[in-house]
């Protein structure tokens, strides 16, 4: 017999007090984002009223339009994106193979090796910064996005290994012994057989470290001078006077950088919900 049958009062009031519980969150979550949405739709003028008349003030897209028109807004886009393609694809690339090695063979210091990665994914970016710029502007990489896609890989590759490592040694081994059998190498094998199967964990580690890259404020305002990317844009944003300050286009711009990251988690929400609980359940 349920609490439902047994005790209804109490049965009722739990469930209101979850749904009570699960409103208030939302609500807590979404205020901030509904309130740059609104703020990215007022003009200038409409910034200082009260709650109640900003709410109900006139809605207006000149700030979205001023953002496009902005060349560095554009120029921040562009680079953002090649900086966080080129990382996540040269992470996926190297990560895939050493999860593989990591998660298939037996070696000597493979726990130590796990440990420094571990290590180096927690390691506080400040703490490496002073060290990252002197080797960047010795190579001749300052103000390149090359060189934002190099110290990037200092926190991406870490966390793929270690996610990717632990989504290998759960894959069976039988599908590598079939694939020897039919005679396909190790290359063929992996890229073949343990790939595809790899897919939802490469899909979501992939995602997680785009967003890592794409949101890097850090590295990217240290090691550029010009070719800056989107939050160091945003971060720079200034209007037409030094006492103006156009909260109506940084929001705008916030708003146009995040949607691309909700999109890509509405597309692969399967595969990220596939790839964080792979290997939570031994069968």
């Amino acid at each position: 017999m349920n609490l439902k049958s047994k005790n209804p009062a109490l049965y009722y009031l739990q469930r209101a007090a979850f749904y009570l519980l699960v409103i208030a969150i939302g609500v807590y979550l979404l205020a901030p984002f509904v309130w740059a949405v609104l703020t990215s739709l007022r003009s200038p003028g409409d910034l200082f009223l009260a709650p109640a008349q900003f709410i109900a003030a006139k809605t207006t897209f000149n700030n979205y339009t001023e953002v496009f028109a902005n060349p560095n807004f554009q120029r921040g886009l562009v680079y953002s994106l090649i900086v966080a393609v080129g990382s996540v694809a040269i992470s996926l690339l190297l990560g895939a193979f050493s999860a593989y090695a990591l998660g298939r063979f037996r070696f000597k210091g493979k726990s130590i090796v796990m440990y420094v990665i571990l290590a180096v994914s927690v390691f506080p970016q400040i703490a490496v910064l002073s060290g990252l710029y002197t080797l960047i502007n010795n190579f001749g990489l300052y103000n390149n996005p090359l060189g934002l896609i190099l110290s990037y890989l200092i926190f991406t590759i870490p966390f793929t290994v270690w996610v990717l490592t632990s989504f290998v040694r759960d894959i069976p081994g039988e599908l590598e012994e079939a694939a020897l059998v039919d005679g396909a190498s190790p290359l063929q094998t992996l890229f073949l057989v343990l790939f595809p199967v790899m897919m939802p964990a490469l899909v979501t580690t992939g995602l997680l470290a785009f967003i890592n890259a794409w949101n890097e404020y850090l590295f990217a305002l240290t090691f550029t001078s010009t070719n800056r990317t989107v939050p160091v844009v945003i971060a720079n944003y200034s209007g037409a006077t030094q006492f103006d300050q156009p909260w109506g286009q940084i929001m705008a711009a916030s708003i146009v950088v995040t949607i691309p990251l909700i999109i890509l988690v509405l597309v692969f929400q399967r595969n990220i919900v596939s790839g964080l609980t792979a290997g939570a359940v031994k069968g």
